[in-house]
């Protein structure tokens, strides 16, 4: 690949390390990369709230990918620029449906307006029980009507007695392609968007209005929310310590996010 004109990275498990931090090297060929006018765009499952922190570290000021493709956020001016959610009414069916192929799970829905949050309803929203791997610590638990009762930009459904992958399969075989399903850890919890809500199409989104073409992207992932996400970049790169099925699409593997792996193949360029 010639040098590439946009660079998109993965948060957790690519860009940080398993400290959850960037590390000197992977900060200054970050550096490098912005200075010499490439965009790096953090593609990330969290939600935009979760995004500035990492920002900060990386010294970034452009845009995010947020929820899995569900959220494009403006990170130098703190705004949601698009939303891709779900209804209430399809949020209730999607409830349904759990309750049938995973009997027992546990609900929880995120939110964000565009333009802010300032004056929304609260932000993420748990029923009883339910378990994030990530943390719950600024959670709201309220009644499963609450959670589904307002638009949202994912449905993430939590049961800790399967694994993730197990979970996905499950509600696959019932939901079919009606929802985009999706795992970001594979301790108890999915996520679901809105039909072919994707990375894949939050970076597409990202990489038109900033007019860099499909194959001038290299982006980095190691889960499976990654998949799409390095099938349509022009270079998708896994981290050696990634999922089989992301190791399976990617166009090379670079050392693990414990290695400087995303800084290891910017170094060719930057």
């Amino acid at each position: 690949m010639d040098k590439p004109h946009l660079i998109a990275s993965d948060v957790d498990g690519t860009l940080l390390t398993p400290l959850e931090r960037i590390s000197p090297r992977t900060s200054s060929v970050i550096r490098r990369a912005v200075a010499a006018d490439v965009p790096f765009v953090l593609v990330s499952g969290r939600p935009p709230r979760w995004i500035p922190p990492v920002a900060r570290m990386a010294e970034l000021t452009g845009y995010a990918v947020c929820a899995n493709g569900a959220v494009i956020y403006d990170v130098g001016r703190g705004k949601v620029v698009s939303v891709h959610g779900l209804e209430p009414v399809q949020l209730h069916d999607l409830a349904d449906a759990m309750d049938q192929a995973l009997p027992g799970a546990r609900l929880a829905t995120e939110r964000v307006l565009a333009g802010g949050q300032e004056d929304g309803p609260p932000a993420y929203v748990c029923e009883s029980e339910f378990r994030n791997p990530w943390g719950d610590g600024d959670a709201m638990f309220v009644s499963r009507a609450e959670v589904l009762g307002r638009p949202a930009i994912k449905l993430l459904v939590s049961d800790p007695r399967m694994t993730s992958g197990e979970m996905a399969e499950a509600a696959k075989e019932l939901i079919g392609e009606q929802f985009a399903v999706t795992y970001s850890s594979n301790s108890g919890l999915i996520e679901i968007a809105a039909k072919d809500v994707t990375k894949a199409t939050g970076l597409a989104e990202v990489a038109e209005r900033l007019d860099v073409s499909q194959d001038k992207v290299i982006a980095f992932g190691d889960m499976p929310n990654d998949v799409e996400m390095l099938a349509w970049a022009g270079t998708g790169v896994a981290m050696a310590n990634a999922h089989p099925a992301v190791l399976e699409v990617a166009d090379e593997v670079t050392a693990s996010n414990a290695e400087d792996g995303v800084a290891q193949v910017l170094e060719r360029w930057f």
